[in-house]
């Protein structure tokens, strides 16, 4: 028996076909755009439903037991009275919000509001992409996630849960309710947004879908940030999953929710009282992709090269696509310190991927009780990746390859939801090799970055002055 575990994702969706044991028996997936243009990033919400169906069907049989969902984070769509689509599904790239962003950071309410909501002030929340609506005269009667629209039109029930739910700035953490000061700042009404459930919450299917039997259960999942620390064995207290591909994530489970009292992190929900803290950055692979073009090198030519030489003191801050944790700010800017004419294309590849491990130490610096660390991601097959983050962060990493991530973290909440599985700790998942660090290492990357976080707030200061380039 299996479980169909349907992924949403920004450039395709996934289904994935998953056993008790959270082994992945057969995959399939569609691809679909994500539309572009200056600061928006939207999809088409017809496409990813009809993507989504097209799939489950491919891989339909009688021996499915039930569907899971997940998907991208922070989408926001709106709907009218009849509940089809008035706006198209804007993702979590999508930064049209920046001024209604800017206006609430480093203010008390906004700090209030992160605390309260365990969502940062940025403007991929939906919390500020719906600010940004309201502001414009949009209006909608319901508004929702692309993953809440999908699983409408599975079982004709709208509903959210509480881990999509805390990523969104709307929902208390605590209460598990929707935020009523997140609501007025947005400029919406908690009617206006489906009902909150836990994410093993079952609702039957009602679609027609050949091969499918009617009135299986669909769980409606949850968001693929912490659903990926389920997929890949890192729901344990204390345990940390990294994933790094073009951007990166440092997540790390916890018993109940919070982030840090200076508001680097986020807290964002598993199920069954399981949360994990931590940060997103926007600057991953895409670094060693921006190097490739620009010195005009094979990308995976440029990496095993740099993994040959040191950086020769150069500093980078990697912020290319603005940041995210824990800094939390769109309008960063990237900068290499102490660039001289010597300094080849493969030292400043290499301070690149430097920059981005010490983005990711920052954010582990701002985690409590972090016992053990498994990574994902394709940015790892380069090993200059995988051993530079292991002195980075000073621990041991668990690669694991091939999990199916998030899709492998929804089919466990399923089979947890069928009693299948006694707890959402339960570690299926073995890791494929560990990657130990150097001690040299550990202890000259800690010294440096004090140095990052001192110059990001030096050049944060000379920008807010008006002292820096025009944006």
């Amino acid at each position: 028996m299996i479980v169909l575990a349907v992924d949403l994702g920004t450039t395709a969706t996934k289904v994935v076909a998953v056993d008790a044991q959270a082994r992945v028996i057969a995959s399939t997936e569609r691809a679909y755009p994500m539309r572009t243009s200056g600061l928006e990033a939207t999809h088409d919400p017809q496409q990813v439903l009809d993507a989504a169906f097209d799939a489950i069907r491919e891989l339909a049989s009688e021996d499915v037991r039930a569907i899971a969902l997940t998907g991208a984070m922070h989408s926001i769509m709106g709907l009218d009275a009849s509940l089809k689509p008035v706006t198209e599904a804007l993702s979590w790239a999508d930064n049209r919000a920046v001024e209604q962003t800017e206006r609430l950071r480093g203010t008390s309410e906004g700090r209030e509001l992160h605390q309260a909501t365990g969502a940062p002030i940025h403007s991929f929340t939906p919390l500020m992409k719906l600010a940004w609506f309201h502001e414009n005269g949009v209006r909608a009667a319901k508004w929702c996630e692309i993953k809440d629209f999908v699983h409408l039109h599975l079982t004709g029930e709208l509903i959210n849960e509480h881990s999509s739910g805390s990523g969104t700035g709307l929902m208390n953490i605590h209460t598990l309710q929707w935020h009523e000061p997140s609501l007025e700042f947005a400029g919406v009404t908690a009617d206006q947004l489906p009902p909150l459930v836990e994410p093993t919450h079952s609702t039957p299917l009602k679609a027609e879908i050949p091969g499918l039997r009617k009135g299986i259960p669909v769980i409606v999942g949850g968001g693929d940030g912490p659903l990926g620390n389920l997929g890949v064995g890192a729901a344990t207290p204390g345990a940390g999953a990294v994933s790094l591909g073009t951007s990166g994530a440092l997540r790390v489970a916890q018993r109940g929710p919070g982030v840090d009292d200076e508001g680097r992190t986020f807290s964002y929900a598993i199920a069954e009282g399981l949360w994990v803290r931590g940060g997103a950055i926007s600057n991953g692979g895409v670094v060693a992709q921006w190097a490739s073009e620009t010195f005009h090198i094979p990308v995976g030519d440029l990496l095993k090269q740099a993994e040959q030489v040191d950086s020769d003191g150069l500093v980078a801050l990697p912020y290319l696509l603005g940041e995210r944790a824990p800094w939390w700010d769109p309008t960063a800017h990237a900068a290499l310190l102490g660039l001289r004419r010597e300094h080849t294309p493969q030292q400043i590849t290499k301070a690149l991927v430097e920059g981005v491990c010490q983005q990711l130490a920052l954010v582990l610096d701002a985690v409590p009780h972090v016992e053990s660390l498994r990574i994902t991601g394709g940015a790892f097959r380069a090993p200059i990746w995988a051993q530079t983050l292991a002195n980075t962060l000073g621990m041991p990493l668990h690669l694991t390859e091939d999990t199916g991530g998030s899709a492998v973290g929804a089919a466990l909440l399923a089979w947890r939801a069928l009693d299948e599985i006694e707890s959402l700790t339960v570690d299926l998942v073995r890791p494929t090799r560990t990657i130990t660090p150097d001690e040299d290492a550990i202890t000259r990357y800690a010294k440096a970055r004090p140095f990052v976080a001192k110059a990001y707030r030096a050049l944060e200061e000379l920008y807010s002055e008006g002292t820096g380039p025009r944006r």
